[in-house]
């Protein structure tokens, strides 16, 4: 099950008391679906929200379902792909200010030296279809300068959202040479299939079907535009309230 909150969306502006709310509203949604294991495939909901929800709300709510994020299982890999220990961050505003990713990548790896940069109109571009616009290559050469400045020694950057993967080729095309781009995507997936491995509890629990379920509290026609843009294909999609 995939469910966009796509009518409150973007969240990386927002204040940390209110990622938080509408995260819990979205779990809760999935749990009262059928849920079991959720992941917050949101940088800005995995660093405002994400600790709270594990320790005070799944204890209440269920303590053998599970909530994971995405930050720690990219902070993870790091230490294995930079060579000069200097790390560079491309994120929301929010997820920035929340120094999330300094704090999972130093606990981990105490000798990379992390430095970021908020994107704070990235993902607005994507959403409006513009990620190939020439205004799209002017705000990432913008913000890869702007990190570059704060540290020329950076070899690696994270994309530490989930629409810039989109704006791919813009960012290849202003990142120094030989500095190693980042998406999430893959090293998520491979740490979910890694934490499945470790957990045969949850296994039993999931649904194994192939089936994928989309949700929004968006209009479904906005959001197949959406959908188009990410997956390149139509899709399905329901609309769902939190009432």
């Amino acid at each position: 099950m995939y469910l966009g909150d796509n009518a409150r969306a973007p969240y990386g502006s927002r204040s940390f008391d209110v990622v938080y709310k509408f995260t819990r509203e979205a779990v809760q949604k999935l749990f009262s679906m059928g849920c079991h294991l959720v992941i917050l495939a949101c940088n800005t909901a995995s660093a405002k929200a994400l600790r709270t929800i594990q320790q005070q709300d799944l204890p209440l709510w269920d303590a053998s379902r599970r909530v994971l994020g995405i930050i720690r299982p990219t902070a993870e890999c790091i230490g294995s792909i930079t060579r000069s220990r200097h790390v560079g961050i491309l994120a929301t505003e929010g997820t920035i200010k929340s120094e999330s990713y300094d704090l999972e990548i130093q606990k981990q790896f105490p000798d990379i030296k992390v430095s970021g940069v908020a994107c704070p109109l990235w993902a607005a571009i994507v959403e409006a279809n513009e990620a190939d616009s020439p205004g799209a290559d002017y705000f990432v050469n913008k913000r890869i300068t702007q990190l570059m400045l704060k540290d020329p020694e950076i070899d690696t950057i994270i994309l530490g959202c989930t629409h810039y993967p989109l704006l791919f080729n813009s960012i290849l095309k202003y990142a120094p040479r030989g500095v190693k781009i980042v998406p999430q995507g893959e090293y998520v997936a491979n740490s979910l299939k890694t934490y499945l491995g470790h957990h045969p509890e949850m296994v039993e629990k999931i649904t194994k079907t192939g089936m994928v379920r989309y949700l929004t509290t968006e209009n479904p026609d906005k959001f197949k535009e959406s959908a188009q843009v990410f997956l390149h294909e139509q899709v399905e999609v329901e609309r769902v309230s939190f009432d």
